[in-house]
C-alpha cells in the first residue's frame, strides 16, 4: 500500500503580495507622504506601482530629494538636476502643485526651463524659493499662466511684460526677499480680483504700500516703507504689519493729518491685528484721537509693540483699547528705546480713567517689563477695568533677581476688577 506523501501548507500556498494588492488611493497616499526621490524609487516594488509616482500631482524638490553623503556640491548638484529633469520627463499627470527650494546655486536657464514646463501644464501652486546668488527674474511665462491660485516667491525680481492683466485665478500671494518696482506692485494686486491673502516681507525697489482687493482677508506685511493706505478692501480680517525701521515724528509734513485714522478707515470687518517693530510710531504720526469714529466691533484679538517712554504711542495704543468693545486678548511687546522728551510730563492717568469704557478681555500678556512707571501705570489700568479678565501674564526684561522679586509683589499688591484673574509672573 502507497503511503501518500504530506505536503506543508506552506509549500503549496503562496503568501499573497500585499503590495500589489493595496487600494489605488492608498498608493496614492502613500506617495504623497515621501520626498520624490523616495516616490520614484517605489516603482520596483510591483508592476501596479511602476508608474504610479508619473502621475503624482505635487511636485516638491528640496533638500530631501537627493541623498546628501560626502560628496561636494557639485555633485549634489549634479543629482538634483537629472532627478528634476527625470521627473517632469515622465510625469504624465497634472500639476497642482510645484515647489522648487534647494540651497545649492542653480543656473538660472535650468530654472528658466522647469518654469516654463510647469506653466505649459498649467500647475495650480508655485512656490520658488532661491537661495543662493542673486534675485531670479522671474521667467515671463508665469505672468500668462491664469490656472495659478497660489504663488511664493523668495529671493526673486518680478518684471512683468507690458502685456501683462493679472492672475484672475490667484487667491494667495506670498514675496519674501523681493523686488519690484511701485507700478508693478500696484497693477499686481489690483489685477487680481480673487485675492485673498498677500503676505509681503523684506522687499525694496517701492515704498508706497497702496493695497486696493475687494476679496483679501489675510495680510501679512514686514519691512522698510514710507507710507501704507488701503482701498476697498471692507473684507480684510486678518492684518500683521512690521514697520522695520525708525523715524522722527514729522507732523509739519503731513499736515497735521491722522495716520490713525486713515489706516482704519477701509478695514471695518478686522478681527486680528498685530501691530509690529515700529507701526505704532508710524499710526501716531499726526492727530490722534481717543477713539477711532467707527469702532473695530468684530476685533477680539491685539498685538502691540510700543514704547512706553512716548506718550503719543500710549496714546495710541489707549486710542485702540477704547475702539474695540469686544476685545478678548491683548499682547503688549514692550519696545525699548531713549527716554523721549515727549514724556516730560507724566502721563495723566487718573483725567484718562475718568470717561474709558469696561473692557471685554479675557487674557493679556505683557512681555519686556522693565519696572518702568508708566509699563506698571498702564498694567494697574487694565486690571481695573477688564471685570471679565482670566489670565494676565507678564514677562520682565533685564531684572536682577532681587529687583524680579520687588516689581512682582508691586503686581500682587494691584487692586482688580476680576476675582477670577490670574497674575502670572515669567522669569527673563
Amino acid at each position: 500500500m502507497r503511503r501518500e506523501q504530506s505536503q506543508s501548507p506552506c509549500l503549496t500556498d503562496a503568501e499573497p503580495d500585499i503590495i500589489s494588492f493595496l487600494p489605488g488611493h492608498v498608493i496614492d497616499h502613500i506617495l504623497s507622504l515621501l520626498p520624490i526621490r523616495e516616490a520614484v524609487r517605489t516603482s520596483v516594488l510591483a508592476s501596479k506601482w511602476r508608474y504610479k509616482w508619473a502621475t503624482l500631482p505635487n511636485l516638491v524638490f528640496d533638500n530631501q530629494c537627493v541623498s546628501v553623503t560626502s560628496e561636494d556640491h557639485l555633485v549634489i548638484k549634479k543629482k538634483l538636476l537629472r532627478v528634476i529633469d527625470h521627473v517632469l520627463l515622465l510625469h504624465s499627470g497634472s500639476i497642482n502643485k510645484f515647489k522648487l527650494s534647494h540651497r545649492d546655486l542653480i543656473a538660472v536657464t535650468d530654472i528658466d526651463r522647469w518654469i516654463l514646463h510647469v506653466c505649459r501644464r498649467s500647475v495650480k501652486e508655485l512656490v520658488l524659493e532661491v537661495w543662493k546668488g542673486q534675485r531670479y527674474l522671474i521667467h515671463s511665462c508665469i505672468f500668462s499662466c491664469q490656472s495659478l491660485n497660489h504663488l511664493e516667491l523668495f529671493n526673486c525680481w518680478l518684471k512683468p511684460p507690458s502685456t501683462f492683466k493679472g492672475f484672475r485665478n490667484l487667491k494667495s500671494l506670498d514675496l519674501q526677499h523681493v523686488t519690484l518696482t511701485q507700478d508693478v506692485f500696484e497693477n499686481l494686486i489690483s489685477r487680481c480680483p480673487l485675492l485673498e491673502r498677500l503676505t509681503l516681507m523684506n522687499f525694496d525697489g517701492f515704498s508706497h504700500l497702496n493695497i486696493s482687493a475687494p476679496k483679501l482677508q489675510f495680510f501679512d506685511i514686514g519691512g522698510k516703507f514710507d507710507d501704507i493706505s488701503f482701498e476697498n478692501t471692507f473684507q480684510l480680517a486678518v492684518v500683521s504689519i512690521g514697520l522695520y525701521v525708525s523715524f522722527e515724528n514729522n507732523e509739519r509734513l503731513l499736515g497735521g493729518a491722522s495716520n490713525l485714522l486713515k489706516f482704519f478707515v477701509h478695514l471695518p470687518c478686522v478681527k486680528r491685528l498685530e501691530v509690529q517693530s515700529y507701526f505704532l510710531k508710524y499710526l501716531t504720526i499726526g492727530f490722534v484721537p481717543e477713539k477711532l469714529p467707527r469702532p473695530c466691533i468684530d476685533l477680539t484679538y491685539l498685538s502691540i509693540r510700543m514704547n512706553f517712554y512716548d506718550v503719543k504711542e500710549i496714546s495710541g495704543a489707549l486710542c485702540l483699547l477704547r475702539s474695540s468693545p469686544n476685545l478678548q486678548e491683548l499682547e503688549i511687546l514692550t519696545r525699548s528705546e531713549e527716554p523721549n522728551v515727549l514724556l516730560a510730563q507724566p502721563y495723566c492717568w487718573e483725567d484718562f480713567y475718568l470717561n474709558f469704557p469696561v473692557m471685554q478681555l479675557r487674557h493679556v500678556r505683557i512681555d519686556g517689563v522693565s519696572d518702568f512707571k508708566a509699563e506698571l501705570d498702564f498694567i494697574s489700568f487694565l486690571l481695573l477695568y477688564s471685570p471679565v479678565l482670566e489670565r494676565m501674564t507678564v514677562k520682565p526684561i533685564n531684572l536682577e533677581l532681587g529687583l524680579m522679586k520687588e516689581l512682582m509683589k508691586e503686581l500682587m499688591r494691584f487692586k482688580r476688577a476680576s476675582a477670577r484673574a490670574e497674575l502670572i509672573f515669567l522669569e527673563s
